[in-house]
């Protein structure tokens, strides 16, 4: 083998590795965003049903709905009115910041908020328990500002 063939050929294989590692890499389509301190994404949303969220996002120490939080809502309300026959448990989330005894506090805030909500669109409370993880059930381990907002949520469950 010539100098030349030896040379395309390594050439080659480097090009192929740097062409791997780049598609390794890339950001995944549809992966989460930041707005403000508030996570917008859908990587870690899964669903009720097709096409309901079943989960919102809270601000860091905040127990107030967002306008996506309560769009979100309103197609809970929504897919639970045409499920007359279901009740849900709402779970409040906070990040690992903070005591203990603060974190289970705004998670509870937090589901309550959710069920208010879902009442003002005519679920009744009855079909709503909440329970509050604050910060024992983090979906995200690491301890950056996208962990921590993904960690501060409600879920609502069947």
């Amino acid at each position: 083998m010539d100098r030349s063939t030896s040379l395309k050929r390594i050439l080659m294989v480097i090009f192929a590795c740097f062409a791997l590692s780049a598609c390794a890499t890339g950001k995944k389509a549809g992966s989460g965003q930041m707005q403000g301190d508030v996570y917008t994404g859908n990587d870690t949303v899964e669903y009720l049903a097709t096409g309901v969220k079943d989960r919102v996002f809270f601000a860091t120490n905040k127990s107030t709905l967002t306008t996506a939080s309560r769009d979100t809502l309103r197609k809970q309300a929504a897919w639970m009115r045409k499920n007359k026959d279901l009740s849900v448990t709402v779970e409040g989330h906070a990040d690992e910041r903070g005591t203990r005894e603060y974190n289970l506090a705004l998670g509870e805030r937090r589901a309550n908020a959710v069920k208010d909500y879902l009442m003002t669109y005519g679920i009744s409370g009855n079909r709503i328990s909440v329970i509050s993880y604050g910060k024992e059930r983090p979906v995200n381990s690491g301890s950056t500002p996208l962990a921590w907002s993904q960690n501060r949520r409600s879920v609502t469950i069947k």
